[in-house]
C-alpha cells in the first residue's frame, strides 16, 4: 500500500499571500476613506493593489468582507485587552474612569478614518451597517467587562447594577459621545476626554436612580 500524500505548505508562499492580503486592505482603506465606500468597485481595489481581480477575491472575499476584515484588523489592534486590564487593576472608580477614557479615547482617535469610512456607508448600505453592527458589540462588550469589575469592587453607586453601569459608560464614552463633540461641535480631543471622563465619573457615582 502506498504512503499517503502529505499536503505541502510552502512558507514562502504564505509570506507572499499574506502581504498580498496587506496590500490590498491598504488599497481599499485608502480608497473608501478617499472616495466613499459606496462608490469604489473591487476592480478598483484590484488596480490600485495591483493584483488581478480573481487573486482580490480569493484573498479577501466579497467588497462587504473585505470591509469586516478592515474593521476587525482596528480592533484587533485596538488594545481592548491591555486597556482592560489596566482598568481590572484599578481599586478605585476615580482612576477606572480615567484609564478607560483615556484609552478608549486613544483608540476612536486613532481609528477615526475608519469610524468615518463607516458611518458614510451603513446609512446606504445594508451590509456595511452589519460592520457597524458588528464593531458596536465588540465596543460594548469591552465597556460591559469594564463595568462588571467597577460593579464587583462596589466603586459604582449601590443603585447600580452591570447593565446600569455599562450603559452608562456607553453613553459617555460610546461612539457618538466622541463624535458629537469632536466631529460635530470640532472639540480637541484632550478637551472631549475631560469632560466625557468627568461625566462619566459623575454618572456612575450619582446616588439618585434614574
Amino acid at each position: 500500500m502506498s504512503a499517503p500524500t502529505r499536503s505541502y505548505r510552502s512558507p514562502r508562499r504564505e509570506r507572499g499571500a499574506a502581504q498580498t492580503r496587506q496590500d490590498i486592505l491598504a488599497a481599499a482603506r485608502e480608497l473608501f476613506i478617499a472616495q466613499g465606500y459606496a462608490q469604489v468597485t473591487m476592480g478598483h481595489i484590484a488596480r490600485a493593489a495591483g493584483v488581478a481581480t480573481k487573486t482580490l477575491y480569493a484573498s479577501v472575499g466579497t467588497k462587504t468582507e473585505l470591509l469586516h476584515a478592515l474593521l476587525a484588523t482596528d480592533v484587533a489592534d485596538s488594545r481592548t485587552t491591555g486597556l482592560l486590564q489596566e482598568v481590572f487593576r484599578s481599586e478605585d472608580l476615580a482612576s477606572a474612569v480615567a484609564c478607560l477614557a483615556h484609552g478608549v479615547r486613544d483608540n476612536t482617535e486613532r481609528f477615526a478614518p475608519s469610524i468615518d469610512l463607516l458611518y458614510s456607508s451603513m446609512a446606504s448600505d445594508a451590509k456595511a451597517r452589519e460592520v457597524w453592527d458588528y464593531v458596536v458589540t465588540q465596543y460594548r462588550q469591552a465597556l460591559r467587562e469594564a463595568a462588571e469589575h467597577l460593579v464587583s469592587i462596589g466603586a459604582v453607586a449601590p443603585h447600580l447594577d452591570v447593565n446600569g453601569a455599562a450603559d452608562r459608560l456607553w453613553l459617555c464614552l460610546g461612539l457618538s459621545a466622541w463624535r458629537s463633540l469632536v466631529v460635530d461641535c470640532g472639540w480637541s480631543y484632550d478637551a472631549a476626554e475631560r469632560l466625557l471622563s468627568r461625566q462619566a465619573l459623575n454618572m456612575l457615582e450619582d446616588p439618585a436612580p434614574a
